[in-house]
């Protein structure tokens, strides 16, 4: 296990400074509030994913695939991120489709994450593990066909809300949702709807943004990279962290 840790870290850090080695000598601005935030989440992420692997070893057994999964989430998400800041650096711009990268990637992962830790504390179906992938590759697909602009984008984000709202009414009311409800273990009922809330309240942003940015085109591209940054900085950190104190807290296998 500590090998393991030891060689996803390594990894990590050899990404990092090939990434920066390779970039062309082009520093960042001191007054590049864009940049540094792509920094900032990077570094972030970087952290995030240390953590997580450290500490998966220090929960249950049954919780151990959740805490995983978090930190493949913010480490892909780290790797993006490096990537992302160096084009930011080279070029001043980052368009949105870049991070479908990231996103085609995580979200999946994070949407998954609700079955995991359902799964830490009650038997559930396999077919909601399918459900809420099929709904969240719906979401994403929708959206990237819509950004490169390979169908209307008026219909790409139809598609993708329509994923979205799926996933919303599997996590709430659907079998995922009557599962929670019924797991008797207070703690994880408590994060489940923490993380459910992150979902709903704190993937709002993107659909908003794609709206603003890309359907009206009133939102300014730099103002764009900020929000999507910060946003991503909390839906993936504090995502992680919320299945964490969950599964430290004792949940165990009924």
């Amino acid at each position: 296990m500590n090998k393991l840790k030891t060689l996803a870290l390594a990894l990590l850090a050899l990404v990092g400074i090939s990434s920066t080695a390779n970039a062309e000598t082009v520093l960042l601005a001191s007054d590049d509030f864009v940049g540094i935030s792509f920094w900032i989440i990077s570094m972030g992420m970087l952290a995030a994913t240390a953590f997580f692997f450290f500490e998966r070893s220090s929960v249950a057994v049954a919780w151990r695939p959740s805490v995983t999964v978090a930190g493949i989430i913010t480490g892909v998400a780290f790797v993006n991120y490096l990537y992302m800041r160096d084009i930011w650096i080279q070029t001043g711009d980052v368009p949105t489709v870049y991070r479908y990268i990231d996103w085609l990637i995580t979200v999946p992962l994070q949407v998954i994450e609700f079955y995991l830790i359902l799964s830490a504390v009650r038997k559930v179906s396999s077919r909601m593990f399918w459900r809420l992938l099929i709904g969240s590759l719906v979401m994403l697909i929708g959206g990237y066909l819509g950004e490169t602009e390979a169908i209307p984008r008026s219909l790409g984000f139809v598609i993708g809300m329509a994923g979205w709202i799926y996933i919303l009414y599997e996590i709430f009311s659907g079998e995922a949702g009557r599962a929670s409800a019924k797991s008797g273990n207070k703690s994880f009922v408590t994060a489940f709807n923490t993380l459910r809330m992150i979902v709903f309240v704190g993937w709002i942003i993107y659909p908003l943004c794609y709206i603003f940015g890309y359907l009206n085109g009133g939102v300014d591209t730099n103002l764009l990279n900020v929000i999507y940054n910060l946003a991503d900085f909390i839906n993936k950190i504090a995502f992680g962290l919320v299945i964490w104190a969950a599964a430290v807290s004792g949940g165990r296998f009924k």
